[in-house]
């Protein structure tokens, strides 16, 4: 009796909605928690101790040290002025790409293939293909010198940067793509229809309906982009290696670096300054999104 009136409730339990969603996130909760959660808020003590083990609380001495680094500096200003170049160049070319392509074109599926062809492909893939291309004796050299122009060792020069905002664009561009169509594809065709009706031009089309009704998409376009950019390390490490030219040179790298030298309260310290920076971006631009969407409601 006892049994039964036990199982009924397990039963009446599984019922309810929030039950059920909890036994299917659960394993992905705990999972985030064991592998980023829990390490992040350890290595947020270990930022402000001397000493990973028996380590006495030290405040901000590892901050300091930090800042006074002139290598954490560099990657620091690296990372800042990739993030503000890269992000805008491909929130711009994704924006306009998928206003082509949702247009009807006689190769738009080809033209999508090719987009979202990179998000397959793996990133040890990507960096063979680049290599190739920019190498000292890569293809974009052997071209330079048929046309009698000196020769750059692009991943040792200024011009290293470039490449890799090349590498991040291309590498990223189909996954905004893919967004901004589906926001395109949302906005209602009665209102284009409308404004043909009136006489509207293309230009004022595109400011006072598509722009309008896709800033919530362009919003979260902004914050993966972001996001995204903190994520060029890989790319970055496997054509560079550990020590790259100081112009790609970026927080990751010295993060890396630290972790070899078992340098834990830099690698903690920088770790926690990057996540602080990243969520405080991440909330200015959700406040900023919520307020637009008050102002349109």
């Amino acid at each position: 009796m006892v049994g039964k009136c036990y199982r009924g409730k397990i039963f009446k339990l599984l019922r309810h909605d929030w039950t059920v969603a909890v036994f299917f996130v659960a394993p992905s909760l705990i999972g985030f928690a064991i592998f980023y959660l829990i390490p992040f808020v350890m290595g947020f003590f270990y930022s402000f101790q001397d000493s990973t083990v028996d380590g006495s609380f030290v405040g901000l001495d590892n901050y300091n040290e930090l800042y006074a680094s002139d290598s954490f500096r560099k990657a620091a200003t690296n990372t800042f002025l990739f993030t503000g170049i890269s992000v805008p160049l491909i929130v711009v070319l994704s924006l306009l790409f998928a206003i082509l392509l949702n247009q009807k074109l006689f190769i738009r599926n080809w033209l999508q293939t090719a987009f979202v062809l990179p998000l397959v492909v793996p990133v040890a893939s990507i960096v063979m293909m680049w290599q190739i291309l920019f190498d000292w004796n890569g293809t974009v050299n052997v071209w330079m010198k048929s046309m009698h122009i000196e020769r750059i060792d692009w991943m040792k020069s200024d011009w290293s940067m470039g490449v890799l905002v090349i590498v991040y664009t291309w590498k990223n561009i189909g996954y905004n793509i893919i967004l901004f169509l589906a926001g395109l594809q949302s906005i209602p065709k009665d209102y284009y229809e409308t404004a043909d009706i009136e006489g509207a031009g293309r230009f004022h089309k595109l400011i006072h309906i598509t722009l309008v009704y896709l800033t919530p998409t362009m919003f979260f376009v902004v914050l993966m982009s972001i996001i995204n950019s903190f994520k060029v390390f890989r790319e970055t490490y496997l054509i560079a290696g550990d020590y790259p030219h100081d112009r790609i040179y970026i927080l990751q790298h010295y993060m890396n670096n630290m972790f070899l030298s078992l340098d834990i309260q830099k690698l903690t310290a920088a770790a926690t300054l990057m996540v602080g920076c990243i969520l405080i971006g991440v909330t200015v631009m959700l406040s900023i999104e919520r307020r637009f969407r008050q102002f349109m409601d």
